[in-house]
């Protein structure tokens, strides 16, 4: 097996998730290899089921794989034990939910939800209060601090969620569908909240997300489909990922002239590798 690529947060190596629904097994990841930088921005896109919360929840330890190698900062995740897990949920990865009052408690201020994980943790009581202080900046919310959190619009909760996220300082916040209720002002906002978050303590954050305004602001897409990794995006041009078996997964535009099912030739150059689409012989059928 392939161990991590020099300078990963996070690496997998072929893994598997099999949920049993109905009496029926249903494969959520079929073989998944991937590596992430340290300070990546990274943006998982993909249809629905197509297997991305479920990289999420593994990555984050909320499930343990059914095959296959999860590592993050250089902890097998698949072996460690349950209390050990609970430690790194706790202290090595931040979590967003899709609906922002999910991630925070209504009741409280916006300053007692960035507390409350660092009192968890522990924390000295000024040194929490601090932290609080210097989050509330970066989200914009200084004046808000004394607020209940149902008193927040919907972008200032999602802005406080990403802040009560990485109270705690853990390299990796996980982030599923951050932007998606908002509004093109407050998605910026959020966007421009994990720049910082990057570029100001080096957090590596990857972030599910249907949104393309959102997905172009990261420094690299992966799109997932039927479970596997299709294609990686840098710099708006998208790269078919070659599988284990040899098998690629073709963008969109190309399948609109190679439809599953159709016939291609392939040609071998120096360079480039080309797909010619053929009719089949007669007498057969796609």
């Amino acid at each position: 097996m392939t161990p991590p690529a020099r300078g990963s947060l996070v690496a997998c190596r072929d893994l598997f998730q099999i949920y049993r629904l109905a009496g029926h097994e249903v494969v959520a990841l079929q073989g998944v290899d991937l590596d992430i930088a340290r300070g990546e921005l990274l943006a998982l896109l993909g249809p629905s089921g197509a297997g991305k919360s479920t990289l999420l929840a593994l990555l984050g330890g909320l499930e343990r794989p059914a095959a296959g190698r999860v590592w993050v900062d250089g902890q097998d995740l698949a072996r460690l034990p349950e209390a050990a897990l609970t430690a790194f949920r706790r202290r090595q990865v931040g979590f967003v939910v899709q609906t922002p009052a999910r991630n925070l408690l209504p009741y409280a201020s916006a300053a007692q939800n960035l507390e409350l994980p660092m009192r968890l943790a522990g924390m000295p009581v000024t040194r929490r209060r601090e932290r609080a202080r210097a989050l509330l900046a970066a989200t914009g919310l200084e004046a808000s601090g004394g607020r209940p959190v149902r008193a927040l619009s919907g972008g200032e909760q999602q802005r406080l969620a990403v802040a009560v996220a990485v109270a705690n300082e853990p390299p990796l916040l996980l982030a599923d569908e951050p932007t998606s209720q908002l509004d093109r002002a407050n998605v910026a906002r959020v966007l421009e909240l994990l720049r910082f978050l990057r570029d100001q303590a080096g957090t590596t954050i990857v972030m599910v997300t249907h949104d393309p305004e959102a997905a172009e602001a990261m420094d690299r897409t992966v799109s997932i489909r039927g479970g596997r990794v299709g294609a990686e995006g840098r710099s708006g041009v998208e790269y078919a990922v070659v599988g284990p078996t040899g098998s690629v997964q073709l963008p969109a535009h190309a399948l609109e002239v190679l439809p599953p099912g159709a016939r291609a030739l392939v040609e071998v150059g120096d360079g480039p590798v080309l797909l010619h689409p053929v009719e089949p012989p007669d007498g057969t059928s796609r």
